[in-house]
C-alpha cells in the first residue's frame, strides 16, 4: 500500500470492537505490513510531533535490583540468577536506601525496582531469606522498601513487580508513583517447547494481560511494552500493540509502550540467536505510533541502540525511558546509559529538546489525585512542575540562591511559537492555547520568548526601570476567610496557626504613615485580612485618618475582596461604596485577591473568595470613577498553564475596555508556610524558567494595553529581578518598608529594599533608574531626596486583637 494518508484512528487510540473498528485495523494492519518504511516513519513522526512536540522527555533514576532470584527461565536474560552461598538472596533495606541516596545526590527522582517474579514459589532460599527480614512475600518486602525509599529520600518508586495479584498491586499503589509489566508478546507460540517462555509461567500472555487491566481497574499508571526479536513475527508484534491499546481505552492507565529490541547475551540459550537490526527496530517503533496515536508515550532504551538516537526520533519516539547517572542497567549490563548531557546533545541534533520527567508521566501527575495515593501525590507534588514533567532546578520563590543558567542546544525556536510571538508583539489577541503552549518554552522556545519580551519591552517602555518608595500596612492578620494558600491569616477567632494575630490601632497605622512620609514615601499600600467586626465604615475611617494627617500622601488601598465585604456590610452597591472610599482619600486599589482568574482553581485554593467574575466587578466599578488599579496573579500551586492563559486574558480584556490598570504584578506562590502546600496539596511553587516566562509573556500577552510588568523581588530576590527585567519587566514595585505577608511564606528576603540599592541594581543592568508616584509620574524633587536619607525604622507595634467598634 503506497498511500501513506493518515488513519482515522491516528489521534484516538481505540477504533472500537465493533465492524467497522475491525475493519480499520485489519487496514492498519495491512499498510504496516506492507509499506515502504520511509514512508512509514515519516508518518510516524508527524503524528509524534503533533502530540509531543519538540519535547522528548525521560527519568532521572536508580535502578534498585531488589533481588535477582526469578521462577522463570526466559531463554535471554541473565538478569535471574539461582541462589549461591554467600550470595543475599534480596539486597537489605541498608543497601536499597544506600542506592536512593545517591540517587538523590546525582539528580535522580526515580527509584525503578525490578526483581524476578516471585521467586518464594521456586527457591526455598527466598523464602528463608524473606522470613528473615519479616516478610511473607516478595511483594510485601517490595512494599515496605518503595515506602522506606521514598519516605527517606523523596525519590519517588516505580514497581516492575512482575505478574501481580489485585492485592498485591492495590498494595503498591499505596506506595508507588508508577507501575509496570512488559507485555513482551501476545505469541502463546513464545510459551511452547522451543519457544523463549517455555517453562516460565508469568510469561503467559493471558496472565500478563490480566495484569495490566487489574493496574487500570485500580487506577495505577501503568508502562508495559513488547520485546521484539525474541521469535516472534511482525504481525504478532502487531496483536500485541492492539492488545495493549484496548486496555488502555478501557482504563485511559498505560502511560508509555517501550518498544525493546533483544540483545544477545553470552550465557543464555540465545546467545547466538541473530538481533534486530536498526530498521526492525524502527519499523516496530513506528507501528506502534501509527497504531497508539499521537498522545502515547512510546520509548526505545538508549543504551540498546547506541549509534541509533537520531533514527529512533526519526521513527516516533518521545521518550527515552530511565537514565541512571549512578546504577547500571542490570538487565542489559552490557549496555551502559548515556551520560545525559550527551543524550541532550544527540536529541538537540535531532531538533528535539531533552526534558527530564517524573516515573509517572504529566498527564497522571496533573491528575495526581485521581492516580495516586495520597501520600504519593504528595510527593509527586513537590517534585513536579506546572506541566507535570520533573521540576529542573532546586530553586523556588522566596530562596535567595540562583541555579547556574543553561545553554540553550537548538538554533532557534519551534516556528508556530515564533509566529505566535509576532503575533503578541502586534498587539493581536492569543488565544488560551497561544499562550499555553508560550508556557512551554524551553531550550532556544524560551530564549527567543524572553528576549522578544525584552525587545518589546524596549520599543514600548525604553530602558527606563521605575519603582516607588512606599509603605506596606498590614493592619490585621485576623480574617474570616480560609484561603488555602495564605501563611499571613491567623483565623476569625484569634488563634495563633503560626504566629501572633494583631489588629492594629488607628494611631499606628497613621504613625506607621506618617513615618513612611517622614522617609520619602509618596505611597501607603494598606491590606489585611477580612476582621469579621469590620464593616465598609472601617475602611472608610482608615482612608479619612490618613487623608486628614497627610494630605500628600497617596493611598492604596483594599483588594476587591476587602472592597465587595465592606459594600456588603453597609448595603451598599460597588460604586457607590468605592465612591465613598474615594472622598475619604482612597487613590487606587491593589488588583490583589486575583490569586488565579479561573474559577476551576479558585474552587480549589479560595472557594468562599470572590470569584472571577465579582473581581473583574470591583476594578470595573472602580475604573469608572476614575480609581485606577494594579492586576496581579498568583501562581505555581495547583493551577495548570492553561490557568495562566486564562487569566492573562481576563486581564487583557477588562483593560480593553476600561484602560483603568496601571501595571501587571505576577507574584509567584511561596510555598514554605503556605497550608495546602504543608498539607500536601500543592507545588514548590514555580520553577524559575515559569517565573521568568510569566513576565515575559506577561509581556507579551498583554500589549500594548498594560504597559508596566512588574517583578517582585521580595518573591524573586534580587538576581531573579535581574533576569525579569531581561525578560520584559520595566517596575520593581515599593521599597515597602515593611513586608509580612511573604515573610509570613517563608521567603528569605528582607522587608526593605532601599532606593539606593535598587538604584544600583537599575544601573548594573545598563538602565536608567527613575522613581515615580502609583500613577507612574515622576516624584518631586523633595520626595526623591528623603527617601535617600531616611532614618531607621521605629519598631512596629502590633497592636492585641479586641473586640472594635465598626469604624476602628
Amino acid at each position: 500500500m503506497g498511500s501513506m494518508a493518515p488513519w482515522p484512528g491516528g489521534n484516538a487510540m481505540a477504533f472500537g470492537s465493533d465492524g467497522d473498528g475491525r475493519r480499520q485495523d485489519d487496514l492498519l494492519r495491512a499498510d504496516l505490513l506492507a509499506a515502504p518504511l520511509p514512508a512509514l516513519l515519516a508518518r510516524a513522526a508527524a503524528l509524534r510531533d503533533a502530540g509531543h512536540g519538540r519535547i522528548l522527555s525521560y527519568s532521572r533514576k536508580v535502578f534498585i535490583p531488589l533481588t535477582r532470584l526469578c521462577r522463570d527461565v526466559c531463554h535471554y536474560c541473565t538478569f535471574a540468577t539461582r541462589p549461591r552461598a554467600g550470595h543475599a538472596a534480596y539486597l537489605s533495606p541498608r543497601e536499597v536506601l544506600a542506592i536512593a541516596e545517591a540517587g538523590a545526590a546525582a539528580g535522580c527522582t526515580e527509584a525503578l525496582f525490578t526483581l524476578g517474579d516471585k521467586p518464594e514459589l521456586r527457591y526455598r532460599a527466598a523464602r528463608e531469606a524473606l522470613a528473615a527480614l519479616g516478610y511473607r512475600t516478595t511483594i510485601e518486602y517490595l512494599a515496605a522498601m518503595c515506602a522506606l525509599v521514598t519516605e527517606k529520600t523523596g525519590l519517588l518508586a516505580h514497581a516492575n513487580p512482575g505478574v501481580t495479584t489485585r492485592a498485591e498491586t492495590a498494595a503498591l499503589r499505596a506506595v508507588s508513583a508508577s507501575q509496570g509489566i512488559m507485555l513482551e508478546s501476545t505469541s502463546e507460540a513464545l510459551c511452547a517447547p522451543g519457544g523463549v517462555h517455555h517453562g516460565s509461567p508469568d510469561k503467559a500472555p493471558a496472565l500478563r494481560l490480566a495484569a495490566i487491566a487489574e493496574a487500570g481497574a485500580l487506577a495505577v499508571p501503568f508502562t508495559t511494552g513488547i520485546l521484539i526479536g525474541i521469535g516472534e513475527t511482525r504481525a504478532e508484534r502487531i496483536d500485541a500493540i492492539f492488545a495493549i491499546r484496548d486496555l488502555h481505552a478501557r482504563h485511559g492507565h498505560i502511560q508509555e509502550v517501550i518498544v525493546q529490541n533483544f540483545r544477545a547475551k553470552p550465557g543464555t540459550r540465545r546467545a547466538d540467536a541473530a538481533e534486530p537490526d536498526l530498521d526492525d527496530l524502527c519499523w516496530s517503533i513506528a507501528a506502534a505510533r501509527l497504531i497508539l496515536g499521537a498522545a502515547m508515550n512510546i520509548q526505545a532504551p538508549p543504551n540498546l541502540s547506541p549509534g541509533g538516537y537520531e533514527k529512533l526520533i526519526a521513527a516516533g519516539i518521545n521518550d527515552w525511558g530511565g537514565v541512571s547517572p549512578v546504577t547500571r542497567d542490570h538487565v542489559n549490563p552490557e549496555a551502559p546509559w548515556p551520560e545525559i548531557a550527551m543524550l541532550a546533545r544527540r536529541t538537540a541534533a535531532a531538533g528535539k529538546i531533552l526534558v527530564q520527567r517524573l516515573p509517572a508521566y504529566p498527564a497522571y501527575v496533573r491528575d495526581a489525585d485521581r492516580w495516586m495515593a495520597p501520600s504519593i501525590a504528595t510527593a509527586t507534588r513537590r517534585l513536579a512542575d506546572a506541566e507535570g514533567f520533573a521540576r529542573d532546578d532546586a530553586w523556588a520563590p522566596g530562596l535567595a540562591r540562583l541555579p547556574a543558567p543553561r545553554a540553550a542546544l537548538l538554533a532557534s525556536a519551534e516556528a508556530g511559537l515564533a509566529r505566535s510571538v509576532a503575533r503578541a508583539a502586534a498587539g493581536i489577541r492569543l488565544d488560551p492555547a497561544e499562550i499555553t503552549r508560550l508556557f512551554a518554552a524551553r531550550d532556544a522556545d524560551y530564549r527567543h520568548v524572553t528576549e522578544a519580551a525584552d525587545a518589546l519591552r524596549a520599543a514600548s517602555v525604553g530602558d527606563t526601570v521605575r519603582y516607588a518608595v512606599n509603605r506596606n500596612i498590614n493592619y490585621t492578620n485576623i480574617c474570616a476567610y480560609r484561603c488555602s494558600f495564605c501563611a499571613f491569616s491567623k483565623g476569625s477567632t484569634h488563634e495563633a496557626l503560626r504566629g501572633t494575630p494583631y489588629d492594629l490601632d488607628m494611631g499606628e497605622i497613621v504613625r506607621r504613615a506618617r513615618e513612611a512620609w517622614d522617609r520619602g514615601a509618596t505611597e501607603v499600600c494598606l491590606q489585611g485580612g477580612i476582621h469579621p467586626d469590620y464593616t465598609g465604615e472601617t475602611y472608610i475611617a482608615i482612608c479619612r485618618a490618613i487623608r486628614a494627617a497627610l494630605p500628600g500622601m497617596h493611598i492604596h488601598a483594599f483588594s476587591p475582596l476587602e472592597v465587595t465585604q465592606g459594600a456588603a456590610t453597609l448595603g451598599l452597591g460597588l460604586t457607590e461604596f468605592l465612591a465613598r472610599l474615594k472622598d475619604a482619600g482612597l487613590g487606587t486599589l491593589p488588583g490583589t485577591a486575583a490569586e488565579i482568574l479561573d474559577d476551576e482553581i479558585r474552587a480549589i485554593i479560595c472557594p468562599d473568595k470572590v470569584n472571577t467574575a465579582q473581581w473583574v466587578a470591583v476594578l470595573r466599578a472602580a475604573h469608572g470613577l476614575g480609581l485606577r488599579t494594579t492586576s496581579t496573579i498568583m501562581y505555581g500551586h495547583v493551577e495548570t498553564p492553561l490557568s495562566w492563559a486564562r487569566h492573562l486574558l481576563v486581564l487583557r480584556d477588562l483593560q480593553a475596555e476600561t484602560g483603568g490598570i496601571t501595571e501587571f504584578v505576577p507574584l509567584p506562590f511561596v510555598h514554605m508556610e503556605a497550608p495546602m502546600y504543608l498539607r500536601g496539596r500543592a507545588r514548590k511553587g514555580p520553577t524559575l524558567r515559569e517565573a521568568v516566562l510569566m513576565h515575559a509573556i506577561g509581556r507579551l500577552a498583554l500589549h500594548p494595553l498594560i504597559p508596566n510588568i512588574q517583578t517582585s523581588w521580595v518573591k524573586m530576590g534580587e538576581d531573579g529581578v535581574r533576569l525579569c527585567l531581561r525578560a520584559g519587566a520595566n517596575d520593581l514595585g515599593g521599597t515597602l518598608m515593611n513586608e509580612s505577608i511573604s515573610r509570613a511564606a517563608g521567603t528569605e528576603h528582607g522587608q526593605e529594599f532601599p532606593p539606593a540599592a535598587m538604584e544600583a541594581l537599575i544601573r548594573a543592568l545598563g538602565r536608567v533608574p527613575m522613581q515615580r508616584d502609583t500613577l507612574y509620574r515622576p516624584v518631586a524633587g523633595e520626595r526623591r531626596a528623603a527617601s535617600f536619607v531616611a532614618a531607621a525604622l521605629a519598631p512596629v507595634v502590633q497592636t492585641k486583637p479586641r473586640r472594635r467598634a465598626a469604624v476602628g
